[in-house]
């Protein structure tokens, strides 16, 4: 009895990941679209140790915009995340997604940058 559950639970993990992979692709670099995405939604969250938040952002499925939550994601040491976001090029919105950036650590003899 115990192994026929396991078995059902096996096929329908494999069967539940054959639908989710085409969704994560339309999310992927080249997604664009005419129509800019709306304004983001502001995400009121609680700082947590060990972890960074990644906003929110729109997805575009080819048709419309629709808002996908942001989640927390373990921190990275001497990184920081920068957030999923639409960028305008040639008359287009193009989607960039999150992703791990190096935070360059500044040694004793040098002084940071001021804005001017």
């Amino acid at each position: 009895m115990k192994s026929y559950h396991t078995q059902f639970l096996a096929a329908l993990c494999l069967a539940g990941s054959a639908f989710a992979a085409p969704t994560m692709a339309s999310a992927g670099e080249r997604a664009a679209s005419d129509t800019p995405p709306p304004p983001p939604r502001i995400e009121r969250v609680a700082p947590r140790d060990g972890f960074v938040w990644a906003p929110g952002y729109w997805d575009w499925d080819g048709r419309r915009y629709h808002w996908l939550a942001g989640s927390y994601i373990f921190e990275r040491r001497r990184s920081h995340w920068v957030a999923d976001q639409w960028v305008q090029a040639g008359g287009r919105w193009h989607y960039l997604r999150g992703r791990w950036e190096s935070t360059r650590l500044l040694s004793a003899a040098e002084a940071p940058v001021k804005a001017q």
